[in-house]
């Protein structure tokens, strides 16, 4: 069998990329059929488990394209160990599925985006965050709902420059096998048939995310992400700042898909470009929630936040203040 632990594939065969040949046959026939595809028009390729095959296959194979189509994009489908992922980062792959599929908890997001930020990994991989894919309906999904559905919406478009949404998540669709992260009624072996006018859709807050993220180039990339205290385990901050500080993105979510949460944000207001102020005269700046337009004016390091399960989120754009000698 074809394996990728614990699956076993029964009906894939694997076959030998090795041959005495200096560039195999089989090398060459694959890279045929990938320029064909880029031939008439196709630019990115989504590539299934590339970490079972040899890595030197893809380096090879993703600088003989690019060296004809240099635009064209390879996203690795690779669910392994953290060394493997980021190796096909540095042989040529674009960008990578990751773990943010079962990163639920504020312990969990925190501690794994801090490494995909600050690590040298940084450097090489791009992660690309699915919400859900066709063959990964996540036990979070399957228990949560609506709000669950708006949640990892909102931590999945505001964590990384990169992020993903298979068909029915927007209808917040998750009924699963029982005791399986697969869909009960999954499009792999039948046509479906959606509702788009539900009531449950959540499709008019994914077009406004990806407004936002269009309209916010500190949404657009990997770096610049820091992580802010928050007092309430269930309250997660973080911001995203464009390299000339022009643009700073603060995205705070409520993790509870069932309760209201409150909590105090303690903001590194550095790391928002903005000066740190004193007790006596704290730095006061704006904000502006861009999903619903509200307004507040926050002083200091120090603000309170509360968010119900209907909308369990708020992306406030920072406005930071002119200095006096500023026109």
């Amino acid at each position: 069998y074809a394996e990728n632990p614990p699956k076993k594939y029964q009906d894939i065969v694997n076959v030998d990329f090795y041959a005495e040949e200096a560039i195999p046959s089989l090398w060459l026939t694959l890279a045929e059929t990938v320029l064909f595809w880029a031939g008439h028009g196709v630019r990115l390729f989504r590539v299934d488990n590339p970490h079972t095959k040899p890595f030197p296959f893809w380096q090879w194979l993703i600088a003989e394209v690019r060296a004809q189509y240099p635009d064209a994009l390879f996203l690795a489908e690779a669910f392994t160990r953290p060394k493997v992922m980021y190796r096909l980062a540095k042989v040529g792959f674009s960008q990578s599925y990751t773990y943010f599929t079962w990163r639920n908890t504020k312990a969990e997001l925190t501690e794994y985006f801090t490494e995909l930020s600050t690590s040298p990994a940084r450097d090489v991989f791009r992660p690309h965050l699915f919400v859900n894919t066709p063959d990964i309906n996540p036990p979070f999904l399957q228990v949560s709902g609506r709000t669950g559905h708006l949640i990892r919406a909102a931590l999945g478009a505001t964590l990384s420059g990169l992020w993903g949404v298979y068909s029915g998540f927007e209808l917040c669709e998750a009924t699963p096998i029982p005791g399986r992260e697969e869909y009960l009624d999954s499009e792999k072996y039948q046509l479906r048939t959606w509702d788009h006018a539900s009531t449950e859709s959540i499709a008019p807050l994914i077009t406004q995310l990806n407004r936002i993220r269009y309209e916010n180039f500190a949404l657009q990339s990997n770096h610049g992400l820091h992580f802010h205290p928050a007092e309430n385990p269930q309250i997660i901050a973080y911001s995203k700042t464009t390299p000339d500080g022009v643009n700073t993105i603060l995205t705070i979510v409520n993790l509870d898909r069932a309760n209201e949460q409150n909590s105090f944000i303690d903001l590194a207001l550095d790391k928002l470009g903005l000066p740190w102020g004193t007790n006596e005269q704290p730095t006061v700046f704006d904000v502006e929630d861009l999903l619903t337009g509200a307004k507040y004016d926050w002083r200091g390091p120090r603000n309170y936040v509360e968010l119900n399960p209907t909308l369990p989120a708020h992306i406030l754009r920072i406005v930071v203040p002119l200095s006096e000698d500023q026109p």
